[in-house]
């Protein structure tokens, strides 16, 4: 028996593309590895500047949360066994890299019909929709996001110039009711996700407040 036997089972992130009328799923992009880091920044929403002092504690809506999270592509595993992974062999990690850049680039069937709808004379074209991303990182944070920043750096090639090995950096925003709306599909999901994030919060300890006298408060 293995030494590893009572191992976790290792949790795969990544972004699930979801229709967002009918919520079916039209891809899952799993990461090859789990980035060793996730940064969050989250900036709060409030009245602003010159608000009256009567609304210096009202928050205007949710938070805005960015992540940014580096990932990394490698056929190195694949490429030691050549006769099973065929397509690694011919086009290295190119297939990846285009899953992912689809996530910002609309498709070029949708380009072609804005093309034919303006040539026929359409004087009010709408602006393409995406598809819903969503961003997988355990079960407690299944959230809808946009990516902001994308970049990529081929760090390796094969003798075709195919890339095999490079990092993907994906910088992310939350997307909220206040961007989708409560009926919205995605809103739902927030709303599902900033729920989590109180119960975890519910969880927290307390340990050492129990006697702290905040300025004689009650």
């Amino acid at each position: 028996m293995s030494g590893f036997s009572n191992s976790p089972r290792l949790v795969k992130g990544g972004i699930v593309l979801v229709d967002p009328a009918s919520a079916r799923v039209r891809r899952v992009i799993a990461l090859q590895y789990n980035p060793d880091s996730l940064s969050r920044t989250l900036q709060v929403q409030t009245p602003g500047e010159g608000a009256e002092r009567s609304e210096a504690l009202r928050l205007t809506g949710p938070a805005v949360e960015t992540l940014s999270l580096e990932a990394e592509i490698d056929a190195a595993d694949q490429l030691e066994f050549p006769d099973r992974h065929r397509g690694t062999v011919e086009a290295g990690i190119a297939p990846q890299l285009a899953v992912l850049e689809a996530l910002i680039n609309p498709g070029s069937s949708e380009l072609l019909a804005r093309k034919a709808l303006a040539d026929a004379g359409t004087l009010e074209i709408a602006p393409m929709e995406a598809a819903l991303a969503l961003l997988v990182w355990g079960a407690n944070r299944i959230v809808p996001v946009r990516v902001n920043d994308f970049s990529i750096t081929e760090e390796a090639f094969d003798p075709s110039l195919n890339p095999i090995r490079a990092k993907v950096t994906l910088g992310l925003r939350v997307l909220t009711i206040d961007d989708l709306g409560f009926d919205h599909k995605g809103g739902g999901l927030f709303m599902a996700y900033l729920q989590s994030r109180e119960r975890l919060a519910g969880r927290a300890a307390t340990v050492g407040f129990d006697a702290l006298d905040i300025g004689g408060l009650p």
